[in-house]
């Protein structure tokens, strides 16, 4: 089974991760032709991603190799992919043929639970209201000590 473009050579995977990913690295799996994509665009935290999105910088390029089989891992950059929910691939090129293929993507990295913290509502007080600061009255008892 494969993932194959339509009638060019773009392929565009969107991948939300239900936690926060360091990715240390991607793999890639194609054929052994002109179907092999030939370069790697990776985009972090940009959900929904379109092609037309894909025309700004990538946080990272790969030039690939043809790798039928899987075995070429691509290290990124770890400082840039410490912490990432969604990660875009876009793949705009391929070896020469009219469309690419795609049967495996592998990802290597770290998973660890998202800590989503929900809006606080607070109000904050420009001065006191003594309403809010009720104070039981106190009689001041002097004893005289002799």
């Amino acid at each position: 089974q494969f993932v194959e473009s339509d009638d060019e050579a773009e392929l565009l995977f969107n991948v939300p991760f239900t936690g926060n990913v360091k990715l240390k690295g991607v793999m890639v799996t194609g054929e052994d032709d002109g179907t092999h994509p030939a370069e790697m665009r990776l985009f972090r935290n940009v959900p929904h991603m379109s092609f037309d999105d894909a025309a700004k910088e990538a946080d990272q390029t790969f030039s690939l190799n043809r790798d039928p089989r899987g075995e070429l891992e691509y290290p990124t950059k770890i400082a840039r992919f410490s912490n990432v929910y969604h990660l875009s691939i876009h793949f705009p090129r391929n070896f020469g043929a009219e469309t690419t293929k795609i049967f495996y993507i592998g990802l290597k990295g770290e998973w660890t639970e998202a800590r989503r913290h929900e809006v606080t509502i607070c109000n904050y007080e420009a001065a006191a209201n003594p309403a809010d600061h009720r104070l039981e009255q106190v009689t001041p008892q002097t004893h005289f000590i002799s």
